[in-house]
């Protein structure tokens, strides 16, 4: 590839929503490029759901079929790669890869997602997406009516628990420690049959990530088949953060309706901006930065 080129868009990050934007680019004519180091995080999850014609197909099988109908479009290129630094400004960006090559773009896209930071519980990062769980709504009904856990404390913990709720009554709270519930929290629990278990977790039984128990000190084994949990995460690229965007007290990159960041000329899209962790929606975030990145640039030719 010609790292001379200057392309109208480069979008940083070819998954999901990565891939939706490029094709919404690249159907409306823009040099597109797409710089992908190949780890999304839901790289163990074994099904997606909640995604009208491919609920439950493998999430790299989506992938793998999007990226093959981006491909037809010829004015998208691809580069297998990780992006390392940006600078210059809306019209004029310079991006450099790890490869030591740099290229030119008038506008970007930075849909490269988050990096789930594990907590240091063994079995828990072997069994991230499989039976250890972040979402209900993509994961909740293939595991309605078992033995379920909720890893977490606090008010966080407290409507997360009411959440699963909804799909299950075998349901324990695993604090990890003492409990920082308040006491109406605690008698709402108490209610609706909720056991919290405030003893140390001192690991994660499992096959293959298919958990079966949950290890607590001077507790022993309490048997558990999912587990849902809210890890910290932190940005895949750090490279909006050391431009400057905006981002929310939840740590995403800020973006407004039509995905645009705080920095003229850069959008963002995917799980990157919201915590509405779905394929669904990194693709409906990446569609919608496309097409309303080709109308800034129609804009700004016409």
């Amino acid at each position: 590839m010609n790292e001379n080129q200057q392309f109208d868009v480069i979008i940083v990050g070819g998954s999901y929503s990565g891939l939706a934007a490029g094709m919404a680019l690249g159907r409306a004519l823009r040099r597109v490029l797409i710089v992908d180091s190949g780890s999304p995080c839901n790289r163990q999850t074994p099904y997606s759901h909640n995604f009208v014609t491919q609920d439950g197909v493998p999430p790299d099988d989506i992938a793998a079929i999007a990226r093959k109908q981006v491909e037809r479009y010829t004015t998208v290129e691809f580069l297998s790669g990780r992006a390392t630094h940006v600078s210059g400004s809306d019209g004029g960006f310079s991006v450099d890869v790890e490869d030591g090559a740099s290229f030119t773009t008038k506008k970007l896209v930075f849909a490269a997602g988050i990096r789930d930071v594990m907590p240091a519980i063994p079995g828990f990062a072997e069994s991230w997406g499989i039976s250890v769980l972040h979402c209900p709504y993509c994961h909740g009904y293939e595991v309605r009516d078992e033995v379920t856990g909720v890893l977490g404390n606090g008010d966080k913990a407290f409507e997360l628990v009411r959440l699963i709720a909804n799909w299950t009554k075998d349901l324990t709270l695993f604090t990890n420690g003492p409990s920082t519930l308040n006491k109406e929290q605690a008698a709402q629990l108490l209610a609706h049959g909720i056991r919290v278990a405030e003893n140390e977790v001192l690991g994660l039984e499992h096959d293959r990530g298919q958990l079966h128990h949950i290890r607590l000190k001077d507790g022993g084994p309490q048997a558990v088949h999912s587990l849902y949990a809210m890890p910290a995460f932190e940005q895949h690229c750090p490279i909006p953060q050391v431009l400057g965007c905006a981002f929310t007290e939840e740590g995403y990159i800020q973006v407004d309706t039509q995905q645009r960041t705080s920095i003229p000329g850069i959008y963002a899209s995917g799980d990157s901006t919201t915590r509405l962790r779905t394929v669904a929606n990194a693709v409906a975030t990446g569609t919608s930065a496309g097409m309303m990145l080709n109308k800034e640039l129609v804009a700004e030719e016409f």
